[in-house]
């Protein structure tokens, strides 16, 4: 299908990439957007296990977001911050800042995204990890609510609903990456 590419064009969903960002700023007045890419396609049939191998790979998404959070802790703790006290000012306001701000805006997002994806609900990865973990008989049962879950997910959050269990994890991981 052309998406396994790093081309961010082949990856464009006209609703979800275009007119759904679209709406949600005049709706919202701003305050939130959301959008999404069209996905890769796996074939599971492909994999020795399928269930047990899809759930590695739904989970190589969100486990991804962590480790590029990581990284960009450890680059924003060990290179940028001690660099900023010996480099002149002029080269730490052009440069470091804007570093540093972009490497703290990538802690954030990669653990909002990696939090978010993994809300037990397909088509987001949590759904597809917990379909795998399941018991064939309820994981058969839980992957019917499949065609309904992108509606389940935009109720969840023109609620306001998922602030009350993404919100604390992801100020849960934040902290941790604090720490380092």
């Amino acid at each position: 299908m052309g998406r396994l590419t790093l081309n961010p064009l082949a990856h464009i969903d006209p609703f979800g990439t275009i007119l759904m960002p679209i709406m949600l700023i005049i709706f919202t007045n701003g305050q939130f957007v959301f959008g999404y890419a069209k996905p890769v396609p796996i074939n599971p049939a492909n994999f020795k296990n399928p269930r047990r191998d899809m759930a590695i790979s739904a989970a190589a998404g969100p486990v991804t977001n962590f480790i590029l959070a990581v990284v960009s802790i450890f680059i924003l703790k060990g290179i940028i911050a001690p660099l900023s006290l010996v480099v002149p000012e002029s080269v730490s306001s052009t440069i470091l800042t804007p570093l540093f701000l972009i490497l703290q805006s990538s802690v954030v997002y990669n653990v909002v995204l990696a939090v978010f994806n993994m809300i037990p609900i397909p088509p987001l990865d949590g759904g597809r990890v917990l379909t795998g973990l399941l018991p064939y008989k309820h994981a058969l049962s839980f992957s019917r609510i499949e065609p309904f879950g992108f509606i389940i997910v935009i109720l969840l959050i023109a609620t306001g609903f998922t602030n009350y269990f993404v919100v604390p994890v992801v100020n849960f991981f934040l902290a941790i990456l604090q720490l380092f």
